[in-house]
């Protein structure tokens, strides 16, 4: 409990060291001290000799200053190339091989990162590791592609300028996992409050490479697209979105794979969930037989669906995707529902029938798959039927149907299924893009910074290379010159330009072959394009046609072979053979097909036809609201079909049967423009991937095999442009712009020339740096420590800054406070003084009312008083001979006499008689009033009150002749025998002590009866009411 309370880590609760010598543990060892550390002495060396000592791991503190794995790595000169000191092939294979024996798979040459694939999973890339690679300084963690991450990031919002991660090698190297890496330390760096964002773009490289990756003979996951993921952030380093750019889907592998390779991942996916879901009937699929689109020539297909566990998971977690990322339900089902619609129609045959007019006509004879695809794809079986079988031909405004041959229908068939599984493959894309777009409340999308990671397909040279692969090896020329361009090329014609005496390095420049495949009219893919366009050409045509034009050193055609030509690439020779090339290259796809597909009641295939492809062969995102009526079908297909919303633009269907439309040559062409367009803006990052051997296996390492790698891909002279070069070269406005406060005051402003820079430069005590005409020439290593001191010095300003805005801030806040409390001063003071008006209205209000009260109550009283005296004095003679009775109140003895109990005994007739007399007296005397206190000043200023009917119910009842004087009365109805009841005691007001009227008659109750009379033999009590 005591060593519990010593370890909290606030201080404040952390209890005082009286109170700690206090505590029984404590008191319990005084004295004992050399005792215990013998005992305890023994019981470690006890533990230590058993093995079983273990140390307890608390949760570590976090602070400013990140935790730095202490390794003898760190400080090891061999995690740099360009530190050898013999540089040649052989001394940089032994340091790749040694290090890889150590599971060292980064290398560092310069600020170019080599990357070995281990074929193994490493433990080296958990968020602790994220954490080792945030911010510091390069030398001192051991290599990572975690560290290239963070360089592009650092320079990102250090320079506020675009990046740019090229990750390069042969297929196999492991460039799909380093860009997954990339993304997953980028996603580490650009945290944001969005955690679902953050989210969304780490599951996006699954699902993509589940509908564009496959299984080739030399790699299991091999990128059959280019993929430029752009991540997009806000102008102080937070994510805020991405974008994916597909390149050149390698959509015949939908139709047919070569010997031991495998269709798209997505295709075993769905058949082993819906299989274990037991959907496979609802989608009309077999559950025996496997389609033929992934069929294979083992027979093995069904039995690894079934038994592979990992397709299973790997549906869920494309199912995962699919949630996380934003696609509804509807739209998943959709895309279920149009790959299965292409297994089944892989699955149509044709035969040929003939008749009399026609020997070449074609027919489905099992129309189970046919009906079964139709379903699925919506659309009606005969139309479908009549567009595979058929097709129609526009002349002169004429309509002719003509039939196909079996071999015809076939390529119609596989042309329909390219067509959805691409097209589909770029909507998902879109939709991706869409549902990962910026929040243009966050931040808007032109002001914030995009860091571009490109995964392509690698270098591959099979034993049978076609058309698919020399696309794929002519973009990896491609990246190689820009490569090179950037490496050697650009920086020596600097150095020239800017008059440094540096030396030349020389290199392998692929430009001449680069323009042999991309050159107008006589380049390898124009040609390719000009022989596409004649009807009757064929692949010998094609190859005869290169081997006229193609007169260079790295095209050559072998005599023993018809259609194969040689390519000599950056990476070594490769053989092609050109069947298919012309069939591949055109990508036709009859426009019935089109309008079919475009009246079906599936939204997303009448948006998947519906929408123009742009000039790198991918599906449109602008989307125009259109009808089926606006489509002009032809008249076998126009029958019966109903108006359908495609909610898309689309062109006319002449156009897809167009021989001047484009080809995959020139899809090919625009897409290289567009990725090259998208690398040039930013800083290139460059990651090699190296394939230590063939054979997949872990912890080999073929000499061979990795130095034809690095001979290709110029590593040596990367190695030796890096050691002599300068890799960062900077114009002289730019470099002081940039780190200007390392040297000058914020005061001054010094010119951008070279002394400025020099200054700057000799004070950060920087070596080996050369000034130019109008740039500052820098090693690759200078611009980390410049950023390092950078960073401290902003570090400092911005603790002043903090410092100086805490002051500023308190004393803000100290005169709003006394502004503050005088504003509620002046508040509560006005409302105290209404509130005190406020009661003191009401106290005065209350107050009259209580006096009113109390003048009522002595008014009637002394009313009821003198009525009585009056009704029993005696009759006399007036001066004009009427009747009346002598008031006699003149003595406080008289008037107790005359309200003796014994009056109220008389009968009723006298009172009656009382009252006759008093009204003859009023009208003879002309209404003249006797005050009953005295003689009355003015007859206006005071009035009788109202004679009080009998037997009504008095107001108050606080003196004994009032209650004497009511009971009388109500004795007197009672012996009349009247039929009227007497009033009931409860609908009497009596009042008791504790009402308040009592309180306030309470002063009037006690006034003595003799000073009644004298006030009434006064007269001035209460004269003027």
């Amino acid at each position: 409990m005591c060593r519990s309370r010593c370890l909290i880590k606030d201080f404040e609760k952390r209890p005082s060291v009286i109170h700690l010598l206090e505590h029984p543990f404590i008191r319990q060892a005084h004295g004992k001290e050399m005792a215990l550390q013998r005992q305890l002495a023994n019981l470690i060396y006890t533990q230590q000799q058993s093995g079983s000592i273990a140390k307890t791991r608390y949760e570590r503190m976090h602070t400013r200053r990140p935790y730095v794995l202490h390794t003898k790595e760190n400080t090891c000169l061999d995690d740099d190339l360009v530190n050898l000191e013999v540089l040649d092939e052989e001394t940089i294979i032994h340091r790749l091989q040694s290090r890889f024996a150590d599971l060292q798979i980064y290398t560092y040459v310069g600020d170019i990162l080599i990357a070995l694939n281990p074929f193994q999973n490493l433990s080296i890339y958990s968020p602790q590791f994220s954490k080792l690679y945030h911010g510091v300084k390069r030398s001192s963690n051991p290599p990572h592609i975690f560290a290239t991450a963070d360089a592009a990031y650092q320079g990102m919002v250090t320079f506020s300028k675009d990046q740019c991660i090229i990750i390069s090698g042969e297929s196999g190297a492991g460039k799909t996992e380093s860009a997954h890496l990339i993304v997953q330390h980028l996603t580490f760096l650009g945290k944001a409050n969005n955690r679902a964002l953050r989210e969304k773009i780490l599951q996006v490289n699954p699902l993509v490479e589940a509908f564009g990756n496959a299984c080739t003979v030399i790699n299991d996951n091999s990128s059959r697209f280019g993929k430029y993921l752009e991540m997009m952030f806000t102008p102080t380093g937070a994510v805020m979105g991405a974008k994916i750019s597909e390149y050149l889907l390698e959509k015949s592998r939908v139709i047919k794979q070569a010997v031991g390779e495998k269709n798209f991942h997505i295709f075993y996916y769905i058949y082993a969930g819906l299989y274990h879901h037991k959907k496979l009937s609802e989608y009309s699929l077999p559950e025996r037989k496997p389609p033929r689109y992934i069929d294979n020539e083992t027979g093995s297909v069904m039995q690894d669906i079934i038994s592979k566990e990992s397709y299973r998971r790997q549906f869920a977690a494309i199912q995962h995707c699919f949630r996380i990322i934003g696609f509804s339900n509807e739209e998943v089902h959709s895309v279920y529902r149009i790959l299965a619609g292409i297994l089944n129609t892989g699955n149509i045959e044709f035969t040929a029938i003939s008749s009399k007019h026609q020997t070449d006509k074609s027919e489905v004879p099992n129309g189970e798959a046919l009906e079964n695809a139709a379903a699925l794809l919506c659309i009606g079986a005969e139309e479908l039927q009549e567009a595979l079988t058929s097709h129609c031909v526009v002349t002169r405004g004429e309509t002719i149907i003509r039939t196909n041959t079996v071999d015809k229908a076939a390529d119609v068939r596989d042309a329909m299924s390219k067509a959805l599984y691409g097209r589909l493959f770029s909507w998902i894309v879109n939709r991706i893009n869409t549902l990962l777009q910026p929040d243009k409340n966050i931040c808007n999308a032109e002001s914030g910074m995009n860091v571009g990671i490109l995964d392509i397909f690698g270098f591959e040279n099979f034993k049978r290379n076609s058309f698919e692969q020399l696309c794929i090896n002519i973009a990896n020329e491609q990246i190689q010159f820009y490569f090179n361009q950037h490496i050697f090329a650009l920086e020596q014609m600097e150095y020239q330009s800017e008059g440094i005496d540096a030396a030349l390095v020389k290199y392998e420049d692929n430009r001449p072959l680069l323009d042999t495949f991309l050159q107008k009219p006589m380049g390898l893919l124009s040609l390719l394009d000009e022989e596409s366009r004649f009807p009757q050409a064929t692949d010998q045509t094609l190859v005869d046609k290169f081997e006229d034009n193609l007169r260079c050193k790295y095209f050559w055609r072998p005599k023993c072979v018809e259609l194969c030509f040689g390519i000599q690439h950056y990476a070594g020779k490769v053989l092609y053979d050109a069947c298919g090339f012309l069939e591949k290259n055109r990508d036709t796809l009859p426009a019935d097909i089109v309008v079919l597909l475009r009246t079906s009641e599936n939204k997303l295939l009448q948006q998947l036809f519906s929408s123009p492809l742009t000039k790198t062969g991918n599906l449109a995102q602008s989307r125009a609201r259109v009808t089926a009526a606006s489509r002009s079908l032809p008249p076998q297909l126009n029958a019966g079909r109903i108006k359908v919303d495609t909610m898309e633009k689309m062109r006319h269907p002449e156009e897809t049967t167009n021989m001047k439309r484009q080809t995959v040559a020139s899809y090919f062409r625009y897409s290289l423009m567009d990725l090259l367009s998208k690398m040039v803006v930013g800083q290139p990052h460059f990651v090699r991937c190296i394939k230590p051997n063939d054979d997949r296996e872990a912890m080999k390492f073929c000499r061979e095999r990795v130095l034809m790698q690095l001979r290709y891909t110029g590593i040596l002279e990367t190695v030796n442009i890096r050691r002599q070069g300068y890799s960062h070269r900077i114009l002289f406005e730019d470099f002081l712009k940039r780190y200007y406060y390392l040297t000058f005051k914020a005061h001054q402003n010094p010119p951008p020339t070279l002394e400025s820079c020099a200054a700057i430069l000799e004070k950060a005590k920087l070596e080996k740096w050369v000034l130019g005409r109008t740039k500052v020439f820098l090693k690759y290593y200078h611009v980390e420590q410049l950023n390092l001191l950078l960073r401290e010095v902003i570090g400092r300003v911005v603790v002043m800054q903090a410092y100086t805005k805490g002051w500023l801030g308190a004393r803000r806040y100290k005169k709003v406070k006394e502004k503050r409390k005088k504003s509620a001063t002046c508040i509560q003071a006005a409302w105290r003084g209404y509130d005190s008006r406020k009661k003191f209205q009401e106290l005065r209000i209350r107050r009259n009312e209580a006096a009113v009260v109390i003048q009522a109550a002595f008014k009637g009283y002394v009313t009821r008083k003198n009525y009585i005296v009056l009704k029993h004095s005696k009759p006399v003679t007036l001066t004009d001979g009427s009747l009346g009775r002598t008031p006699n109140f003149y003595s406080n003895r008289k008037w107790q006499e005359n309200c003796d109990t014994t009056h109220f005994t008389e009968s009723d007739s006298l009172d009656q008689q009382l009252e006759k007399d008093f009204n003859e007296i009023h009208m003879r005397r002309g209404r003249q009033h006797y005050n009953i206190l005295g003689p009355r000043k003015s007859t206006d200023e005071q009035k009788l009150r109202t004679t009080r009917r009998r037997c009504q119910q008095p107001k108050t009842l606080n003196s004994p002749e009032d209650s004497l004087y009511y009971n009388q009365i109500n004795g007197t109805l009672e012996y009349q025998g009247s039929k009227r009841k007497p009033r009931k005691l409860g609908q009497i007001k009596v009042l008791d002590g504790e009402d308040e009227y009592y309180k306030l008659l309470s002063a009037a109750d006690s006034i003595p009866e003799e000073d009644l009379s004298t006030l009434a033999e006064q007269g001035t009590f209460f004269a003027s009411s």
